[in-house]
């Protein structure tokens, strides 16, 4: 068995551009009465510099402590969230042109072996890639989708 080594630890991308000002897509994120729409069901309180909060989602019977790096306004959000295993996650929101809005987030920070370290960054890619989904519809079309809850649901088995 041929066991690679990792030239550098892994980092998570993902992007979505949502079709709505900056303002709005920003005040999503940070503003939970927004976010529990799309992402997590309760939180303590806003993301502002230097917050702690708490994240919970109610439907898996988790949550999660998060503390506020940094935030600027309209711009850019950095936290450090899941004490036992820490990560920062960075939001970048980009103006366009056209007035829509680029949203780019990263994680990095990843314990763990490097297989470990590289099965939390995939699975974390497929869960902000949901949220992404999720923020595009209910900013754009107003629909609430239901992909985080629907992501384990209860009562299937193979």
């Amino acid at each position: 068995m041929h066991t690679d080594q990792l030239t550098r630890p892994p980092v998570m991308r993902a992007q979505m551009v949502i079709r709505r000002p900056v303002e709005e897509v920003f005040r999503a994120f940070a503003d939970p009465a927004i976010t529990t729409k799309f992402w997590f069901t309760r939180s303590s309180g806003p993301l502002q510099a230097g917050a702690r909060v708490t994240w919970e989602w109610e439907m898996y019977g988790v949550s999660t402590e998060v503390s506020v790096r940094e935030a600027e306004e309209n711009r850019r959000i950095l936290v450090e969230w899941d004490p036992d295993a820490p990560t920062q996650v960075e939001w970048r929101f980009i103006p366009g042109d056209n007035g829509h809005t680029l949203v780019k987030i990263t994680e990095s920070g990843y314990g763990g072996t490097a297989d470990e370290a590289v099965a939390r960054a995939i699975d974390s890619m497929g869960g902000f890639t949901m949220v992404l989904a999720a923020a595009k519809a209910l900013l754009e079309h107003g629909i609430v989708l239901t992909v985080v809850a629907d992501a384990h649901p209860q009562g299937y088995s193979e």
